[in-house]
């Protein structure tokens, strides 16, 4: 157990921190949503319901969309471009780590897949970013059909005509959500990016070496 957690730490801290968190925000929204009904004289839904409401999950969806649409341009946009100094940034003077797939699937230990020819090795070798813009979509449509469906029911509540799915799509309301989460990960993002030029955090893989020049690029 102890050599397991040793090899997996970090992704159980993680996951172990994701389930904080998301059982937090679940009752704490729950909480939110049982005062507002009470403040309308509405019946509240039970925390089992809240867990399956449209608002709930939009909001869930919603912060998951701007977290994978970050990873996924970060992953894509750092293969592409350089920020001289960044441990975050690829070194431009290094020679290519990636180059002649072929030859390197021929190395001890080198995935199967880049041994089944040229299309399954450029599929490999962009599949991270391709993952993680898929998530993206399937966040963002999830996002847009709950959003949509909440709003219709808050329509009806006051006796409104709800919009239609395709209609919701160019609701102001939802790209306002989506936006508001997007532009705090493209800030967050570029200021982890410049600040790795200056600042070190001893041991992080995020950060250069403690003693390294501040025009050091790459770790």
């Amino acid at each position: 157990m102890r050599t397991f957690f040793k090899s997996n730490g970090l992704t159980l801290v993680l996951l172990l921190l994701f389930a904080c968190s998301i059982l937090g925000q679940w009752f704490t929204g729950w909480r939110v949503a049982t005062e507002e009904a009470v403040r309308h004289g509405q019946s509240p839904d039970s925390l089992w319901a809240y867990a399956r409401g449209p608002q709930f999950l939009s909001s869930v969806f919603e912060n998951w969309e701007s977290e994978f649409l970050q990873m996924s341009a970060y992953v894509i946009l750092t293969a592409i471009l350089v920020q001289k100094g960044s441990s975050e940034s690829k070194n431009p003077e290094a020679p290519p780590r990636d180059a002649d797939l072929a030859l390197q699937a021929n190395k001890p230990g080198a995935p199967h897949i880049l041994k089944r020819g040229r299309f399954w090795r450029e599929l490999y070798a962009r599949s991270l970013g391709t993952a993680l813009g898929a998530l993206f979509l399937i966040s963002f449509v999830i996002h847009w059909t709950q959003s949509a469906r909440s709003a219709a029911e808050e329509a009806l509540r006051h006796g409104d005509v709800p919009s239609t799915l395709m209609d919701y799509l160019l609701d102001p309301q939802l790209w306002f959500e989506s936006f508001q989460n997007w532009q705090s990960e493209f800030l967050s993002t570029a200021i982890l990016v410049v600040l790795s030029i200056f600042l070190r955090q001893r041991e992080s893989p995020e950060s250069k070496p403690v003693a390294a020049r501040h025009d050091q690029t790459g770790n």
